[in-house]
């Protein structure tokens, strides 16, 4: 496998030529809303005087050793092996807040997609390694992966031999996976000669002290748990080595596992080295690399990611080598290239999720993030219809798939997943990035922005649209919103009521549970309906039984309709839809802004946070930046989020996080004013708020 940029990996054993990265532009200008960002640096951090200098970015690292020579311009080389959390200065930016949510499985949509069989994995470069913000930044040009239903976990991918080599996921990718009962892996990356590799990294890795610890084994595991992610995907490709450094690197796997497993960390293999120490690319799970997955001690790796060159036979053999091994042949993923064409990739299907036989084993996509990369027009918009097509299929219908279609789209193979089995549940459809941030329906903030962690819960089906009439477009669309930087969209002509459906749920129903939907349309009157599903679907591909409630009409201006559900009290919901009827013949343009299911016996407001503070600034004129910290508040808590009150009476939103810190890369004095007034507060999952906590940042 390549380095990151450079394309989709060898595929035979004759070196391949570097190319060049793609870097992320993380946007200059953007005023006092431009970064949003997450954590804290340490009390009393000296201030600095070059503009950036506060910024928090993710973590990467040599093993050891570092290069000769001198980084290049905003690179910083590392020793994992000399890394503490106590001397991290930007830990708390990094650490993830959201825990692993727990998932159940609907009854698929599709009649093809499987429940219990092939899973998904995928391998995603959202940034460059180094300088890649550790809580987004000024740009809704950002690949905001929302169909988190499909997958099982995501490689944080990354690495060069001119930056670092180990990567720690950051905290707003790992939050929004983590909302969504996604597993998360940082990636080790020992690359081949071709691009830089030496094999003294990989010895450096695997080094084992007298008494028998491998100290970087130990220390990958700490940085684990101590920012917040889930295990590692070690991708060992330089070539040179032999029996005894495969010996060594399999001992390391081991004793990786083992100070990982108090915290429930997984290892994923690649398949690169073979029991020699050479690297092979086997494109299968066989006598030469099997010891990095399962050796006569038991497990090594929880998977493997097996490499392009397999075939369909080499698919099978590595299946029944699985199980005669003891493990479950959906363990082994089969690497899928969509990183040059995307969804016109040309992949056997077949011999990884037949459709008429059980899948041979699990599917590994190596850079989808191609449904934003390959884009002219790099707009959220046009970006998310891009990526509802690859995971979807053509047709945009799970339920529906287009007849013939080449691209056998994963919600066509494989069961979505859900992780909304509670109250209170909300989601405002925010996909973590947009052209403002809204609030009751208002801007209040015009920056373009980006930060998973904020990211909703969003559907899990895009999008299946019951008609007997014309289908209308449904789409998650940026140019209005009720909260955050997006609505739910329902646009085309209406000859028929078409109901969307939205949320897989196991929602249990009381005397005290009402539902809110946030909507806008018009300028005609429409008619809008709640559906609540009292049971599943009968089978896979059946429709979704839902009971109907009048949710009254909606028409210009954002409007709340409140369905109250104690007539449904001690069921257990099993989906939600929205119906919409027109009243006229014109083409219709209706927003659903928020989807509320709350218990009103429950407290409304969450408890603020404490102790909100100006760690560190640096000043320039009438600008400056700042690392911003606070005490956590009491009780469940979504997010929080700062604003900045204005000489001028006006309030703007500043950012968002999940964590207890802060970034702000420009804050700009308005006027004359004495001190920038900062209010921070928290919001829980009905997004709810709490009283502010203040602070004020003195010119």
């Amino acid at each position: 496998m390549s380095e990151p940029g450079n394309g989709a990996g060898p595929r035979s054993a004759a070196p391949l030529r570097p190319a060049r990265r793609t870097v992320l532009a993380l946007g200059a200008g953007a005023g006092a809303a431009a970064l949003l960002a997450s954590s804290p640096a340490p009390a009393g951090a000296a201030p600095v005087t070059e503009p950036g200098g506060l910024a928090p970015y993710a973590s990467y690292w040599f093993p050891d050793s570092l290069p000769g020579g001198t980084p290049g311009p905003g690179i910083v080389w590392r020793s994992l092996k000399e890394w503490s959390p106590h001397s991290d200065p930007d830990l708390a930016h990094n650490t993830a807040s959201v825990p692993l949510a727990p998932r159940f499985t609907p009854v698929p949509a599709n009649p093809d997609a499987r429940t219990g069989q092939a899973r998904i994995t995928t391998l995603v470069s959202f940034g460059p390694t180094a300088r890649n913000p550790s809580q987004g930044s000024a740009t809704a040009d950002f690949y905001a992966l929302t169909h988190w239903a499909y997958l099982d976990e995501l490689v944080f991918w990354g690495g060069s031999a001119g930056e670092g080599l180990i990567l720690a996921p950051n905290a707003p990718v790992v939050d929004a996976a983590h909302r969504n009962g996604v597993r998360v892996l940082g990636n080790v990356f020992l690359p081949p000669v071709a691009y830089g590799g030496d094999l003294r990294w990989t010895r450096d890795l695997v080094r084992r002290e007298a008494d028998g610890r491998f100290p970087l084994a130990e220390k990958l595991a700490e940085v684990a748990v101590a920012y917040g992610f889930d295990g590692w995907f070690v991708n060992a490709e330089t070539d040179g080595g032999d029996s005894a450094l495969a010996g060594r690197m399999r001992e390391f796997l081991r004793a990786l596992r083992a100070a990982g497993e108090p915290s429930g960390l997984r290892i994923t293999w690649y398949d690169a080295m073979n029991s020699t120490g050479a690297v092979g690319w086997r494109g299968a799970l066989d006598a030469l690399n099997q010891e990095f997955f399962e050796d006569r001690a038991g497990r090594v790796a929880d998977t493997m990611f097996v490499d392009f060159r397999w075939t369909p036979g080499s698919l099978v053999s590595s299946a029944s080598l699985a199980e005669r091994l003891g493990r479950s042949r959906h363990e082994l993923w089969a690497a899928v290239d969509v990183e040059s064409r995307g969804w016109d990739s040309e992949v056997r299907w077949d011999a990884i999720v037949p459709r008429g036989r059980d899948h041979v084993v699990s599917l590994g996509l190596y850079r989808p993030e191609w449904t934003r990369n390959h884009l002219a027009d790099r707009s959220p918009g046009a970006f998310h219809r891009a990526d509802d097509r690859f995971w979807t299929g053509e047709s945009l219908d799970p339920a529906r798939p287009a007849p013939g279609a080449v691209w056998r789209a994963p919600a066509t193979a494989v069961a979505d997943r859900s992780t909304v089995a509670g109250l209170p549940f909300a989601c405002s459809f925010n996909t973590g990035h947009g052209l403002r941030w809204y609030e009751g329906g208002r801007a209040v903030s015009e920056e373009p922005w980006n930060h998973l962690g904020l990211q909703d819960r969003l559907p899990g089906r895009r999008w299946v649209v019951d008609t007997v009439g014309e289908r209308p477009d449904v789409s998650l669309d940026f140019a209005d919103a009720w909260r955050g930087g997006s609505s739910l969209l329902v646009a085309g002509a209406l000859t028929a009521p078409a109901a969307v459906g939205l949320h897989a749920v196991r929602l249990p129903l009381t005397p005290a549970t009402v539902a809110e939907l946030v909507h806008t349309g018009g300028p005609d009157p429409l008619g809008i309906e709640l559906g609540v599903a009292l049971r599943p679907p009968a089978a896979p591909g059946e429709p979704v039984p839902y009971t109907w409630l009048r949710a009254g009409t909606a028409g210009a201006g954002w409007r709340t309709s409140r369905i109250p559900l104690a007539a449904l009290a001690g069921e257990t919901a099993y989906a939600l839809a929205v119906r919409i009827t027109a009243r006229g013949t014109k083409p219709v343009s209706w927003r659903l802004g928020a989807l509320s299911v709350r218990d009103t016996t429950a407290a409304r407001h969450p408890a603020p946070p404490s102790r909100l503070g100006v760690d560190a600034s640096a000043r320039r004129g009438a600008e400056a930046e700042l690392r911003l910290s606070w005490g956590r508040a009491a009780g469940p808590v979504r997010h929080y989020e700062l604003y900045r009150h204005l000489p001028d009476g006006t309030r703007r939103f500043l950012a968002g996080t999940c964590g207890t810190a802060l970034y702000l890369p420009r804050l700009v004095r308005a006027g004359r004013e004495r001190a920038a007034a900062l209010e921070l507060r928290a919001v829980d999952e009905t997004y709810a708020v709490s009283a502010p906590a203040r602070a004020a940042f003195r010119w």
